[in-house]
């Protein structure tokens, strides 16, 4: 260990104390000595110890009363009583209520160390099983993000290598699969933190509007600007810069952007000033960004300037041995907004949804286990609570001749939910847990639409 464990000894008889603090020391343990045990409590408060060794007979607080409320604040804590009361009836008693050992007085120091090498064995194997637990906890979570599938564990880990680097970053997937959770976990975890984390979505708006966003105004460089307008990328200096959907970025704006990182420096709409910004930008995209480089829908140069490293995120069906973890997730996310108690989603509910291709991925299993809780009326989900559509296209999936592939799931539970909304575009972009712009490139794929 890198730190000696530590021993708290209560006792009355203040030449024991001294006795066994030199005898402890010398064997390597920080020891802490308390003829007072109110004092003694005070300090196991403030931090239990790893062991404790305490008299029984003391005033004001007796050491089965002082063992038990050391035990409510630290479960790893082992104790050893000693007392000059012996007999075998309280021996066995005391160890009952959660003593190590128990020590008759007299007794001799060689015999106590043996005792202590004993309980401290037992700590360091609670203390190593809690920090495998913790460690096993950690590999399944990662500030909000969920998951203990190995292509989630490799982006936890490329998480906390680059988080503290300033780099830019391209986070590459479908709709839904939560690149912009792992964006605030990027920043997060980075120097950068103290600030806020800027967002914008580069499908969200026209080429002009996009840059009087960004870059600001300054007064009078159109009608209607009546004061300067600080854009975000002034916002995001010194912090984070999220550019969502970045491939659907304008050539302009392209061409806008790299000058930015280039020179670290830009002018608002209208301005002959430059205003001077120190910004990290992590951009997020579900096209094949790469791909656009090569036809020249995406400028190379910006792409490089963003590509310091690349994450990959893996669609839902791809890690499907997360969705009992994220469905535990999001079950206690919405006990608590929805005031419920629900313990667990029960075997034929989990089943149905590990059937299933998840288009929407991880927000549309959200919004399935959202509307799970909401309806249901007992402490378990079950396939009651599961929308008509994926119950009836789950039965009917399986129930002709042969096993489809997931993408013929995919494209038929598209259909079968663009049918059912009366091929309403954002209502089946909704129902989906997708956007509107992934369910175009789906529909025309699918020749739904011209």
């Amino acid at each position: 260990m890198d730190h000696p464990l530590q021993i708290v000894v209560v006792d009355d008889e203040k030449i024991l104390l001294t006795r066994l603090k030199k005898s402890l020391e010398a064997e390597g343990y920080g020891v802490a000595t308390f003829s007072d045990p109110f004092s003694a409590l005070e300090s196991i408060k403030a931090k239990p110890p790893h062991i404790l060794i305490t008299d029984v007979k003391m005033k004001g607080l007796d050491g089965v009363e002082l063992m038990n409320r050391t035990k409510i604040l630290s479960d790893i804590t082992e104790v050893i009583v000693i007392t000059g009361y012996s007999s075998l009836d309280a021996a066995v008693e005391t160890t009952k209520k959660g003593a190590f050992y128990y020590l008759a007085k007299p007794f001799k120091l060689d015999a106590l160390k043996l005792i202590v090498v004993k309980a401290a064995e037992k700590v360091t194997v609670a203390m190593e099983n809690e920090s495998l637990r913790k460690k096993i906890h950690d590999r399944r979570r990662y500030k909000n993000i969920v998951g203990a599938s190995p292509p989630m564990v490799d982006i936890f880990d490329t998480i906390a290598k680059i988080s503290r680097v300033d780099c830019n970053v391209i986070l590459h997937g479908e709709s839904g699969t939560g690149k912009e959770l792992i964006a605030k976990a990027l920043h997060e975890e980075s120097p950068r933190s103290k600030g806020p984390f800027v967002p914008f979505n580069c499908a969200s708006f026209t080429e002009e509007l996009m840059s009087n966003e960004l870059f600001g105004h300054e007064k009078g460089a159109f009608t209607g600007a009546d004061t300067i307008k600080p854009g975000l990328l002034e916002m995001a200096d010194k912090v984070t810069l999220f550019l969502d959907e970045v491939a659907d970025m304008p050539l302009l704006m392209q061409v806008k952007l790299l000058r930015v990182l280039q020179e670290h420096n830009y002018l608002r709409v209208g301005g002959v000033a430059p205003v001077n910004i120190d910004i990290r930008v992590i951009a997020a995209t579900n096209k094949n960004i790469k791909q656009l480089t090569e036809t020249g829908d995406f400028r190379s140069d910006l792409f490089y300037s963003l590509n310091v490293v690349f994450i990959e995120i893996p669609p839902l069906r791809e890690r499907k041995e997360d969705i009992p973890l994220l469905v535990s997730h999001f079950i206690e996310k919405y006990n608590l907004s929805f005031n419920k108690r629900i313990a667990e989603a029960n075997q034929e509910f989990l089943r149905l949804l590990l059937s299933y291709s998840f288009p929407g991925n991880v927000r549309e299993l959200e919004n399935i286990v959202e509307r799970a809780v909401a309806l249901a009326e007992t402490d378990k989900l079950t396939v009651r609570e599961l929308p008509p559509d994926l119950t009836m296209f789950s039965i009917t999936s399986l129930s002709g001749d042969g096993i489809l592939s997931l993408k013929d799931y995919e494209n038929n539970y598209i259909r079968a939910v663009y049918n059912h909304s009366n091929k309403n575009q954002q209502k089946t972009a909704e129902l989906l847990g997708i956007s509107r712009t992934t369910l175009w490139r789906k529909l025309k794929e699918l020749d739904l639409i011209k």
